[in-house]
Parts: C-alpha cells; sequence; structure tokens
C-alpha cells in the first residue's frame, strides 16, 4: 500500500527528492500489535518533518516472503550468464524485495519479540535481502555492504524489560538486526523500544514512553 502525502512549498525548497518510506510490520496481532502502532508513531513524526514523503506499508505476516529453500540458493549463487526460467523464478521475490529496498530512503521495521528473537516473517524478508553480489560482497579483506544511504528505525516490542536487569543478556534482537544490516551498508540504525508489556505498573505506560522518545 502506497499513502502519498500531499507536498508544500517549504519541502520543495527543502529538496527537490521524495522521502520514501516503507514500514515494514512484522507481527500478526493486527489492531492490537503495539510495535505496529509504535512504527505508525514513528512514521508520522517523520512524515511531519519531511512533508511530502510517501509512505509504502509491507505486512510481512500478509504479504509474506518465502523462507529459503534450495531453488532460492540456487538462484542467488547461478551466474547470470547461466540464468534460466527457473532461476529467474527463484529470484523473483529476492528481486522485489531488494529493489524496494534500494528504492527506499528510510526503512522503519516493526519488531515484536518472540522467543527471544524476531517474527519469522521479518527473517524471511531478511533473507531475501541480503545477497551477495546484490547487496553484499566478500573478497579475501572480509565483507562489503552495497546498500549505501539509508536509515533505519526500529520499533521493538518485548513483554519484559530486556536493555537491563536480568533478561538484558537475552536481548538478541537489537544485535543481531545492527549486525545483519550493517553486513549490507546500513548503519545508521535508531532503535524505539515499548518494553514490559506484560508487566504490571510499567505495561501501562509503556507505549505512552516510546512515542514521547521518538525523534526524527
Amino acid at each position: 500500500m502506497i499513502y502519498p502525502v500531499s507536498r508544500n512549498k517549504a519541502a520543495i525548497k527543502q529538496s527537490n527528492k521524495i522521502m520514501k518510506i516503507l514500514h515494514l510490520i512484522s507481527s500478526p496481532q493486527g489492531e492490537a500489535s503495539v510495535s505496529i502502532k509504535l512504527g505508525n508513531a514513528i512514521v508520522e513524526k517523520l512524515v511531519q518533518a519531511n512533508p511530502g514523503s510517501q509512505v509504502t506499508v509491507r505486512n510481512l505476516t500478509e504479504q509474506a516472503y518465502p523462507h529459503l529453500d534450495a531453488s532460492h540458493i540456487s538462484s542467488f549463487f547461478t551466474p547470470a550468464e547461466f540464468f534460466g526460467p527457473e532461476h529467474e523464478e527463484g529470484a523473483r521475490h529476492s528481486d522485489e524485495a531488494i529493489a524496494q529496498l534500494l528504492d527506499t530512503d528510510v526503512i522503519v521495521i516493526g519488531a515484536p519479540m518472540y522467543n527471544y528473537g524476531i517474527h519469522t516473517s521479518l527473517k524471511s524478508w531478511i533473507d531475501q535481502v541480503v545477497r551477495v553480489q546484490k547487496t553484499v560482497s566478500f573478497s579475501a579483506s572480509g565483507s562489503q555492504g552495497l546498500v549505501t544511504g539509508k536509515k533505519i528505525y526500529l520499533a521493538i516490542t518485548t513483554g519484559a524489560v530486556f536493555t537491563e536487569g536480568y533478561y538484558k543478556p537475552f536481548d538478541f534482537i537489537e544485535p543481531y538486526l545492527r549486525a545483519v544490516f550493517a553486513l549490507i551498508g546500513i548503519s545508521d540504525v535508531t532503535v524505539y523500544r515499548a518494553e514490559g508489556l506484560n508487566i504490571p505498573g510499567i505495561r501501562e505506560t509503556a507505549f505512552e514512553k516510546a512515542v514521547e522518545s521518538i525523534a526524527v
């Protein structure tokens, strides 16, 4: 879904380029999802700060990318000169996801925690966009990310508190996402959290505090 926002003179004066924002949803909980609400709040702040922005929303739980299988992997590692129809089909979802990523300036990602990790729908998207010679290259000196000039905002939601205390060592979402996006060249990552959503005395104000912390 694409929601264009009308431009004003200030936006035109500031830049001739319309900011393109991609909002990725990875929660299956619909209207009850706090990560979706937090992601929407980030997008709203971005649009307020950048009038004329174009927002594309993709719900990865409803418009899911396939989990990697042998056909995808074969296509990813087959040289272009040997590509056949089967390889084109195997790479189709990856090509689509990468094209959308490259055409985007800012990515807002809702990342609710499930069993200490991200939802499988988000992992499937990541596995389609992290691709050798497309978004990352490798040499004897290491890896080189090929995706540049992008900004990511993470809307992380958790039932417990993971930024301090007992559960802090189990905070695998933020380190993983920072590492995998750095691999493809995106190191400009800002994190906003609504945490303690299952804890009485914290959950009542967790979302409001997260929204108040948003600065874009």
